[in-house]
């Protein structure tokens, strides 16, 4: 994870500079002359060059000190702190979603293989990863804020704030989950101790739920995982459709406006929340196969 973070930190630092504009003058006035602007220059640092002051965001960081915002002076840590929890929320409700969703329809798609049921459940599988994440947040409130008038269409207030937010983000990652599911499950209930369990009389429920799901569920673990960090990525554009107060707002605005620490704090935040998931998907390993931990 160290290295992770680290090459992470490199790479958003240059190519945050490699954006055209100059953020010393969209801090001064239109009215600032080339003295005023090369003075705000300095007073940020951004006259010195690259490795000195990647080496120096570097030093503050391993101090906890993750700088001040170039557009309101205000300290990053405030900034992340205010709008982290609600992305975490939003991230979370929409992986609630989708596991619940996905992993229904998979497991009734590989019960009933290439029925209705399971070709119904495959195709909205593909609509929900096919279908752009703006897109459906914009057809989920034309439909259930402006025509029916059953949900808010912007905000964050309630939890009937959170529920088109969270099924817009959700939707792709539930389509994914569904087909990884569906899959593995197949595979599982082809193999032979699941015909063992079948011809000794055991519930087709307890098979499916007690002998296979266990059995099938280490690459959709990893799915999961792997989807998460999607959900950190695909939250910035759903934060700004449905105007929900978390860091995807924060960072579109950062970018605007060429704050570079914010973007550096915000991408930086997200790396490690991603690679923490991976790191807890890799210790449930070992849960659901023993023989994994014993290796």
């Amino acid at each position: 994870m160290v290295p992770l973070l680290l090459g992470v930190s490199m790479v958003v630092f240059v190519l945050i500079r490699l954006i055209p504009g100059d953020p010393a003058e969209l801090l001064a006035s239109q009215w600032a002359t080339a003295e005023d602007i090369a003075l705000v220059r300095r007073a940020w640092g951004l006259d010195r060059p690259l490795p000195i002051q990647y080496g120096v965001f570097l030093g503050n960081l391993l101090r906890g000190d993750l700088g001040r915002s170039v557009a309101s002076s205000v300290p990053v840590s405030t900034e992340i702190a205010a709008r982290y929890p609600a992305t975490l929320v939003l991230a979370v409700a929409s992986m609630t979603v989708a596991i619940g969703v996905g992993g229904a329809a998979g497991i009734i798609s590989a019960r009933r293989p290439y029925s209705w049921l399971d070709n119904g459940a495959m195709v909205l599988a593909l609509v929900g990863v096919s279908a752009p994440a703006f897109w459906a947040g914009l057809m989920l409130i034309l439909l259930f804020s402006v025509i029916l008038g059953w949900l808010p269409a912007s905000g964050m207030g309630s939890l009937r704030h959170l529920v088109l937010p969270a099924v817009t983000l959700g939707s792709v990652a539930a389509g994914v989950i569904a087909r990884q599911t569906r899959s593995s499950m197949l595979d599982v209930l082809s193999q032979d101790y699941i015909r063992t369990a079948r011809s000794k009389g055991v519930a087709e429920a307890a098979v499916t739920y007690r002998h296979a799901l266990k059995n099938a569920l280490i690459p959709v673990v990893t799915i999961v995982g792997l989807q998460f960090g999607t959900l950190l990525g695909g939250s910035v554009v759903v934060e700004s459709v449905f105007a929900w107060p978390g860091m995807g707002r924060l960072l579109v605005d950062a970018v605007l406006v060429r704050d570079y620490p914010i973007v550096q704090a915000a991408v930086l935040l997200f790396a490690a929340t991603f690679a923490c998931i991976n790191l807890l998907v890799d210790m449930l390993y070992g849960l659901l196969d023993p023989r994994i931990r014993y290796e």
